[in-house]
């Protein structure tokens, strides 16, 4: 397969090690500094660059019917117009907060907890999700996702950043740490016990290869899809 990378920082350098390593072949890199790039020769984009350049990425790739892969994070404000573009072209687009196979499990583990524990209003939940000091976006994608499906099953309304202000205030912690590549815990606390759910990433590999999967696996396919679909959970 013939993967073009739209964003070559040390993601998209563990991802070129990860795809060559399955006898993948990068016929394109793009960086920061890259003006214009022309997407020829490719089967799929693997598109892992900034918040401000990744609707114009994936966008380009619709246009010259690529399909694209996306770990982007910090521009889901836009997410519902890039699924319309996707339709209107008949695109193929795949978007995760998280390629790791693991935190995908997580995912899963922190639905069917805030399920159990929607009916215990007694539990305080708090969320912690700690990055390198290179990430850009706070609190992370994935803390985001996970806060999400908390807020379908819960007392809370919204989640925020700063110090809960309400009863229905979600708080994520979010920190920036040298060399941390991602962990993120969801805690539900009560005044007789604690529960606790966590995921700890030893190294970006994990993402890498799950995208590089993901690349394998929406080959030949048209329409919107995630992480669920390539995993088949859920």
């Amino acid at each position: 397969m013939k993967i073009g990378l739209l964003g070559y920082g040390k993601m998209g350098k563990t991802i070129e090690q990860i795809a060559l390593e399955r006898h993948h072949d990068i016929t394109l890199k793009v960086d920061k500094d890259t003006e214009n790039y022309v997407l020829e020769n490719i089967d799929v984009a693997i598109d892992f660059s900034t918040p401000d350049a990744a609707v114009d990425n994936i966008t380009n790739c619709f246009n010259h019917n690529v399909p694209v892969i996306s770990g982007t994070t910090g521009w889901l404000e836009r997410y519902d117009e890039v699924v319309a573009l996707c339709h209107e072209k008949n695109g193929t687009f795949l978007y995760a907060s998280n390629f790791s196979l693991g935190v995908n499990i997580f995912f899963e583990l922190n639905k069917t907890l805030s399920k159990l524990m929607a009916n215990l209003p007694q539990y305080n939940i708090s969320m912690e999700e700690i990055h390198h000091t290179q990430k850009l976006d706070a609190p992370s994608g994935t803390a985001i996702t996970l806060a999400e499906e908390i807020l379908k099953n819960s007392k809370y309304g919204t989640w925020t950043l700063d110090a809960a202000r309400s009863g229905r205030d979600l708080h994520i912690n979010s920190k920036r740490i040298d060399n941390v590549p991602g962990t993120h815990e969801v805690t539900y606390s009560s005044s007789v016990d604690t529960i606790e759910i966590k995921h700890t990433a030893h190294n970006r590999e994990g993402f890498a290869l799950g995208a590089v999967i993901a690349a394998e696996w929406i080959a030949g396919k048209k329409g919107v899809f995630s992480m669920k679909d390539v995993l088949n959970i859920g």
